[in-house]
Protein backbone atom coordinates (compact mmCIF):
# COMPACT_ATOMS: atom_id res chain seq x y z
CA UNK A 1 0.00 0.00 0.00
CA UNK A 2 2.88 2.38 0.80
CA UNK A 3 4.54 1.77 -2.58
CA UNK A 4 1.30 2.51 -4.40
CA UNK A 5 0.93 5.77 -2.49
CA UNK A 6 4.50 6.80 -3.35
CA UNK A 7 3.94 5.97 -7.04
CA UNK A 8 0.71 7.98 -7.06
CA UNK A 9 2.41 11.00 -5.47
CA UNK A 10 5.31 10.72 -7.96
CA UNK A 11 2.85 10.55 -10.89
CA UNK A 12 0.98 13.63 -9.65
CA UNK A 13 4.30 15.48 -9.20
CA UNK A 14 5.41 14.59 -12.75
CA UNK A 15 2.08 15.79 -14.18
CA UNK A 16 2.21 19.08 -12.26
CA UNK A 17 5.83 19.73 -13.29
CA UNK A 18 5.02 18.83 -16.90
CA UNK A 19 2.14 21.29 -17.01
CA UNK A 20 4.37 23.98 -15.47
CA UNK A 21 7.11 23.39 -18.05
CA UNK A 22 4.62 23.52 -20.93
CA UNK A 23 3.12 26.73 -19.48
CA UNK A 24 6.54 28.38 -19.26
CA UNK A 25 7.41 27.30 -22.80
CA UNK A 26 4.16 28.71 -24.19
CA UNK A 27 4.64 31.98 -22.30
CA UNK A 28 8.18 32.33 -23.69
CA UNK A 29 6.89 31.62 -27.19
CA UNK A 30 4.18 34.27 -26.72
CA UNK A 31 6.74 36.88 -25.59
CA UNK A 32 8.95 36.04 -28.57
CA UNK A 33 5.99 36.52 -30.91
CA UNK A 34 5.03 39.83 -29.27
CA UNK A 35 8.67 40.96 -29.43
CA UNK A 36 8.87 40.07 -33.11
CA UNK A 37 5.70 42.01 -33.95
CA UNK A 38 6.62 45.11 -31.89
CA UNK A 39 10.24 45.00 -33.09
CA UNK A 40 9.10 44.57 -36.70
CA UNK A 41 6.78 47.56 -36.41
CA UNK A 42 9.63 49.56 -34.88
CA UNK A 43 11.90 48.63 -37.80
CA UNK A 44 9.20 49.77 -40.23
CA UNK A 45 9.01 53.15 -38.49
CA UNK A 46 12.76 53.70 -38.75
CA UNK A 47 14.29 54.75 -42.04
CA UNK A 48 17.46 53.34 -43.52
CA UNK A 49 19.07 49.95 -43.10
CA UNK A 50 19.61 48.43 -39.69
CA UNK A 51 22.60 46.45 -38.50
CA UNK A 52 20.66 44.71 -35.73
CA UNK A 53 19.61 41.11 -36.38
CA UNK A 54 16.31 39.36 -35.78
CA UNK A 55 17.21 38.24 -32.26
CA UNK A 56 18.10 41.82 -31.38
CA UNK A 57 14.84 42.98 -32.94
CA UNK A 58 12.90 40.47 -30.84
CA UNK A 59 14.76 41.53 -27.68
CA UNK A 60 14.13 45.22 -28.43
CA UNK A 61 10.47 44.42 -29.13
CA UNK A 62 10.07 42.55 -25.84
CA UNK A 63 11.76 45.36 -23.91
CA UNK A 64 9.69 47.93 -25.78
CA UNK A 65 6.47 46.04 -25.07
CA UNK A 66 7.29 45.82 -21.36
CA UNK A 67 8.41 49.43 -20.97
CA UNK A 68 5.70 50.84 -23.22
CA UNK A 69 3.05 48.89 -21.34
CA UNK A 70 4.31 50.09 -17.96
CA UNK A 71 4.58 53.73 -19.08
CA UNK A 72 1.20 53.66 -20.81
CA UNK A 73 -0.43 52.04 -17.79
CA UNK A 74 1.14 54.65 -15.47
CA UNK A 75 -0.24 57.41 -17.70
CA UNK A 76 -3.69 55.83 -17.51
CA UNK A 77 -3.87 55.23 -21.24
CA UNK A 78 -5.67 52.58 -23.21
CA UNK A 79 -4.24 49.77 -25.33
CA UNK A 80 -3.54 52.06 -28.30
CA UNK A 81 -1.32 54.36 -26.24
CA UNK A 82 0.50 51.34 -24.83
CA UNK A 83 1.04 49.97 -28.37
CA UNK A 84 2.35 53.30 -29.67
CA UNK A 85 4.67 53.67 -26.68
CA UNK A 86 5.88 50.07 -27.10
CA UNK A 87 6.76 50.68 -30.75
CA UNK A 88 8.45 54.00 -29.90
CA UNK A 89 10.55 52.46 -27.12
CA UNK A 90 11.49 49.50 -29.34
CA UNK A 91 12.47 51.90 -32.16
CA UNK A 92 14.61 53.86 -29.72
CA UNK A 93 16.30 50.65 -28.56
CA UNK A 94 16.91 49.51 -32.13
CA UNK A 95 18.46 52.89 -32.97
CA UNK A 96 20.58 52.82 -29.81
CA UNK A 97 21.89 49.27 -29.96
CA UNK A 98 21.62 48.43 -33.64
CA UNK A 99 22.52 51.69 -35.24
CA UNK A 100 21.07 52.87 -38.50
CA UNK A 101 22.62 53.82 -41.79
CA UNK A 102 20.69 56.26 -43.92
CA UNK A 103 20.02 55.17 -47.43
CA UNK A 104 20.87 58.09 -49.69
CA UNK A 105 19.14 58.08 -53.03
Amino acid sequence: MGVLLILLIALILVIVLGVAVVGVALKLLWWALVGLVIGGLARLVLRGSHTIGWLGTIAAGIAGALLGGVIGNALGGNWLLELLLAVAVAALLIMTFGGTRRAYA
